[in-house]
């Protein structure tokens, strides 16, 4: 991503401006990050319960959902447009990449609808609130700390790999206590996250961009943190949440 790659070159320059006082313009960047994620979770929110009232309400609809092949390209589907839009970032405008961002917010919203399925609506919502709550926290500490975390990401990220690589594993192995392993490790490997892709965030603020390069940033902050707190919301609903009987 070629206006994000040197963002390293900057950071000495962006500490040395956030380091002498509150900078106004790092400050409105990262409430531009912070409203971007947040309406995504929102749009989130409401694709994956409307997608489950329309299951519950029609059968045919459910079967073809949760029980047919379609069901892989609805997991896939996400993340196919996550790399898409990573890659293809810096040839979008502001507008059209915040649009590709939002459709992937609806459609993991559609991959998340089963959730109303497997648990109740109370514990998804304390589940939710607890993550709102660690991630708030999480992502206070990133933004404030002085302390370089970019040592801590790259171990954090290696981990990340393994846990993909187990959660492969685990699919064919169907192991219990395999999975509770897999949540625990997942729960802290994103709360490190959290604080990490903040500072780099942060970071990668530089007053000098024009709107174009700022915006692109931003949408890419948002959708950072909204990955974490997605696969954060998701591993603690594996320790929080009741399942439906």
């Amino acid at each position: 991503m070629a206006d994000l790659r040197n963002y390293q070159n900057r950071m000495s320059q962006t500490r040395a401006q956030t380091g002498t006082g509150i900078d106004e313009g790092l400050r409105a960047y990262m409430l531009k990050v912070y409203n971007l994620m947040a309406l995504g979770m929102a749009i989130t929110g409401v694709a994956a319960y409307g997608t489950y009232a329309l299951a519950v309400s029609n059968p045919a609809f459910a079967n073809l959902l949760f029980a047919s092949p379609l069901r892989w390209v609805i997991m896939l589907a996400p993340l196919g447009l996550v790399f898409f839009l990573s890659f293809r970032i810096n040839s979008m405008s502001v507008g059209t990449a915040q649009a590709t961002f939002w459709g992937y917010a609806a459609l993991m919203g559609v991959s998340l609808s089963s959730i109303f399925i497997v648990f109740t609506g109370e514990s998804i919502v304390q589940t939710f609130l607890v993550t709102a709550a660690s991630f708030g926290a999480l992502s206070l500490y990133g933004y404030t700390t002085k302390k370089d975390l970019s040592g801590l990401g790259s171990f954090l990220i290696m981990g990340l790999f393994g846990l993909i690589i187990a959660s492969i594993v685990n699919i064919f192995l169907q192991s219990s206590a395999m999975g509770f392993a897999i949540s625990a490790i997942g729960v802290l490997i994103f709360a490190g996250l959290t604080a990490y892709d903040t500072q780099k965030i942060k970071e990668m603020y530089f007053d000098g961009d024009d709107a174009l390069v700022a915006g692109r940033k931003a949408i890419m902050g948002a959708l950072t943190l909204y990955l974490d707190f997605i696969n954060l919301f998701m591993f603690l609903l594996q320790f929080l949440g009741n399942r439906n009987e």
